[in-house]
């Protein structure tokens, strides 16, 4: 099941093991359960700590339940905990086989306060970015507090729980049998949806902190950047974000990134976040800006209801995915609506989708779930694809991508549950037409996270952008933005990281005027 490298790796990595782990399959007559079998006989291989055994009463099948007979802690992968979900496996062994988990001791201790029965299950697809940082943060809770179990279930493999619990995108998360989450959420958010005064706790320590001299809001590759380059100038900085690495956790492939052949989005973000925090870096997340104002110091107050203070700002909130705005798409949001084809992707095998878009992003969604879907429809208002050309040979080449152009999308349906299709107008004819759909997948670019400096005195562009000059500085005295948030013309990783670093030596530079301007006025006086 495991090639000799990884099995040479993992056994360095299980060096760390020191207490015994069960491993405790549920298996049935299929190739998977097979599979299953073959992967844990390679992890007992590999340290004389872990065991292997079998079960015959398990809700699933194939199944696999890590176990500490020390601490009576429960882990389970119903599936092949493979692909994006290896790295959440390996570490739910390392963590149940006593290795520290990274999470901060004020959140060790919330978990530990846990009393009552908590049984999560997180429906995932292995092609799903996201997902592994939900199963990690839950494996984390349950590696530390028998009360909590986890299991991680593929989607793909356990269609019938997917059907009749109407799952259309993931990570899907249960606890107690009712829906918890759907999408991205960390280990804080999870703590502080359980502890309702655990946000009010910690906005109350943010308003504590000192002034910073750079506050960088984002953790992005723009915010990462913007915060290496602040810190490396010996500048007290902090990073607030809801969560680092912001749009490039949910990217599959990167191909472009100079001097890396290809990464992937959470290897890359993992990156970003253990550079940064080799610097003095306080690194704040689960955490959104609401605004920004200027008294003695630049305030910014968060959704939470703490404020921070800075000399300087740093603004690097990143795009999100735009929305088609019309009938509907609200509604089925999550029941058949997406903007993740690799996340969801597998929970429409061998179903008609369309993907709404002709640029790069929509033809790649577009041939990736050609090869999951029974048929894809591209829809492009335009009357040309944007897409590069070999992109759009390819689409072409496949039988099962249909590709319209002209055509305007009205309104998505649906039967109160789920997606059903949509209905699009022809730009040139004006007939309107309906397509049989069961998910629609949106990729029409982005949309600048600038929302919350609408009522402020930043100036944004008529997109929405944070206008910006070379030096990355705003409208506003002490405030600098980077990335896909500002009129930059091309949003790319490599140009919202060399903006970063701008806007850091821009703030550096505003920063050492401003103490020779406060020390002029001082000496005047």
């Amino acid at each position: 099941m495991l090639d000799q490298n990884i099995k040479t790796q993992l056994q360095s990595h299980f060096a760390a093991i020191t207490d015994p782990i069960e491993l405790v399959l549920a298996l049935d007559d299929s190739n998977k359960s097979n599979e299953l079998k073959s992967l844990a006989n390679d992890l007992s291989s590999l340290s004389t700590h872990i065991t292997v055994s079998e079960q015959s009463d398990s809700t699933r099948a194939p199944n696999m339940s890590v176990r500490s007979p020390k601490r009576n802690t429960h882990i389970d992968f119903a599936g092949i905990p493979m692909g994006h979900e290896f790295t959440s496996l390996v570490l739910a062994l390392l963590q149940t086989g006593g290795h520290p988990s990274k999470a901060s001791e004020e959140e060790l201790s919330i978990i530990d306060g846990i009393t009552e029965p908590l049984n999560f299950e997180i429906y995932i697809s292995l092609s799903c970015q996201t997902c592994p940082q939900v199963v990690q943060a839950l494996n984390t809770m349950a590696a530390r507090n028998s009360n909590i179990k986890a299991t991680m279930i593929d989607g793909a493999l356990f269609q019938d729980e997917v059907n009749a619990r109407n799952i259309m995108a993931v990570p899907s998360v249960f606890l107690n049998g009712e829906q918890f989450s759907q999408g991205a959420v960390s280990l804080s958010d999870i703590l502080n949806k359980l502890d309702t005064g655990a946000a009010a706790k910690q906005a109350e320590k943010l308003n504590e902190k000192d002034p910073f001299d750079v506050l960088v809001v984002g953790g992005g590759p723009a915010g990462a950047s913007a915060a290496i380059y602040a810190a490396r100038k010996g500048l007290n900085t902090g990073v607030v974000a809801e969560r680092f690495g912001g749009q490039v956790a949910d990217t599959l492939a990167i191909e472009n990134f100079i001097s890396v052949k290809a990464t992937e989005g959470p290897k890359l973000v993992a990156q970003l976040e253990e550079h940064v925090k080799e610097y003095d870096v306080d690194i704040m997340k689960g955490q959104r800006a609401a605004g920004i104002a200027r008294g003695d110091y630049i305030e910014v107050p968060l959704e939470s209801g703490a404020t921070l203070k800075a000399k300087s700002v740093i603004m690097a909130t990143g795009a999100r995915w735009r929305n088609m705005n019309v009938p509907g798409e609200q509604e089925y949001k999550g029941k058949g609506v997406a903007y993740c084809p690799h996340c969801d992707g597998p929970l429409f095998k061998g179903k008609p989708v369309a993907v709404i878009g002709g640029g790069n992003s929509g033809i790649e969604a577009a041939i990736d779930l050609a090869n999951i879907t029974s048929h894809v429809t591209v829809l492009e208002f335009a009357d040309t694809l944007r897409a590069d050309e070999v992109l759009i040979r390819k689409a072409n080449s496949l039988p099962n991508i249909t590709i319209i152009k002209n055509a305007q999308t009205t309104e998505v349906l649906g039967d109160g549950q789920r997606v059903t299709g949509l209905s699009y107008t022809d730009r040139v004819s004006g007939e309107q037409h309906q397509v049989d759909l069961a998910g629609i997948f949106v990729q029409i670019g982005l949309i600048p996270n600038s929302e919350f400096l609408k009522e402020t005195d930043v100036q944004l562009s008529r997109f929405g952008e944070i206008e910006v000059d070379k030096h990355g500085a705003t409208s506003m005295s002490g405030v600098y933005a980077a990335g896909d948030v500002t009129d930059s013309a091309f949003k790319q990783i490599i140009i919202a990281m060399g903006s970063g670093a701008t806007a850091s030596l821009g703030a550096f530079d505003y920063l050492i005027r401003h103490s020779d301007e406060s020390q002029t006025e001082a000496s005047a006086a």
